[in-house]
């Protein structure tokens, strides 16, 4: 067996970012990756040094136990992370279990990343996005799981009448970590709850500097070590890719998130970025007889049309796009602001390669 490379202790990367297919893309790496690539790209991810790997799940054929697992069987080192996980979509003892048996098949590797969720990705299905308070009572129903206590509860975060594992692997619990834009009352549940936090991407450095600010102050408010809360932030990569594929990383990405109710007047407004091209993007033909958020039909290499909207400055700033010369420069803007870690998102970890080396080789000097 190879020896593997130091670790990059502050650069991760997603895989399999977006929608899956059952078959690989002819047209581009990145247009649809498939369940085998997303493990395929796990452990190419510990094979060049990168600290961590975090997966989104979705309902079809990305479901995150089984993803993560697959990778940690292949791996002996990468943190296998949620990135993140709904708690509406989970019972609380799934929830521990899932946690508990990654723990035990491969030691204290794992990192269960949770986030609010939306009720627009939970429509048509009874559930719906958890309040701050029954989101942060939720993680307190974990660990106290993972302690091996037996729990009653009744409040915000449900009904349970008497939860218990049983059965504990050894070693400490989990992290848990937040996906969160880093607002106040996210920053606030940050700062009480999490050992770590997933800044979203598309997210700008000045944004990124404001979030970092929010979440240390609430937890100096509180008399929490602000070191004590681990904050990366997601950002998407494109080192010397051709423009199409830059694009349906970055434009088409974006037109995702942007489109979607909620979530695209928050991401604008916390970059400062003009209304009116959200608007705009809003009602493009090919979102108005749907009725449903594009992320929930379409491959990014289907959205290139209503992505001619999104400003090319707004990726520029957002992302990291270019040589990998610019990337790094992009990526230190970053960490300038604030954030403790560099997570890439949208492409591979292979295509990541020469972009991890560079950034090792920047910080050794």
């Amino acid at each position: 067996m190879n020896s593997l490379p130091p670790v990059v202790d502050d650069f991760s990367a997603f895989i399999i970012a977006g929608r899956v297919k059952a078959q690989s893309s002819p047209d581009s790496e990145t247009a649809a990756r498939t369940p085998v690539q997303g493990v395929q790209d796990g452990v190419q991810a510990e094979q060049l040094g990168f600290r961590r790997v975090f997966l989104s799940e979705r309902w079809n054929m990305k479901e995150a136990g089984v993803l993560l697992s697959a990778v940690g069987a292949r791996t002996s080192r990468i943190d296998l992370c949620t990135g993140v996980i709904p708690p509406a979509s989970r019972h609380p003892m799934h929830a521990a279990a899932f946690a508990a048996t990654m723990q035990a098949l491969y030691g204290p590797r794992f990192v269960l990343g949770l986030g609010r969720g939306d009720d627009g990705v939970f429509a048509g299905t009874g559930l719906h996005a958890y309040k701050y308070a029954a989101f942060t009572d939720y993680v307190d129903i974990l660990r106290r799981l993972w302690k091996g206590e037996k729990v009653a509860y009744e409040g915000p975060a449900g009904s349970y009448g008497r939860l218990a594992l049983g059965d504990l692997p050894d070693g400490p619990p989990p992290p848990v970590w937040f996906g969160t834009f880093g607002l106040p009352l996210g920053a606030k549940a940050a700062a009480k709850t999490f050992d770590g936090v997933l800044l979203v991407p598309n997210m700008t450095p000045q944004a990124t500097s404001e979030a970092v600010a929010r979440i240390r102050s609430e937890c100096e408010r509180i008399g929490r070590d602000p070191g004590s809360i681990r904050i990366a932030q997601c950002v998407i990569t494109a080192p010397d890719l051709s423009d199409t594929e830059t694009r349906q990383l970055a434009h088409a990405r974006a037109v995702t998130y942007l489109q979607a109710p909620g979530y695209g007047e928050a991401l604008v407004r916390l970059n400062h970025w003009d209304e009116s091209v959200l608007k705009k993007l809003k009602e493009h033909q090919q979102f108005r007889s749907t009725g449903a958020i594009a992320d929930a039909l379409y491959h990014r290499s289907e959205l290139m049309e209503p992505a001619r909207l999104v400003p090319d400055a707004w990726m520029e700033e957002s992302c990291a796009l270019g040589s990998v010369e610019q990337c790094v420069k992009s990526l230190q803007r970053f960490r300038d602001a604030g954030a403790d870690e560099i997570i890439s998102y949208g492409s591979t970890p292979a295509q990541n390669a020469a972009l991890l080396r560079a950034w090792a080789v920047r910080k050794r000097a």
